[in-house]
């Protein structure tokens, strides 16, 4: 769905700021009163913290 490695979210600014607006949103849709679309945007938002901020490692990759 997403590539951790991609150049593009190379600079720290940029996997906060995704991570940041997926858990935004997912309160922002907690806070309107819908739980189904809070759930997954908070969700996602995890999991995008989990690979773009925790676990990101950016020489893995190989650029080709």
């Amino acid at each position: 769905m997403i590539d951790f490695g991609h150049p593009w979210l190379r600079p720290l600014w940029r996997r906060v700021a995704v991570v940041a607006l997926a858990a935004g949103w997912g309160l922002f849709e907690l806070v309107s009163g819908s739980p189904g679309w809070a759930l997954l945007f908070l969700a996602l938002g995890a999991w995008l913290g989990w690979g773009l901020l925790l676990t990101y490692r950016p020489d893995d990759r190989e650029d080709t």
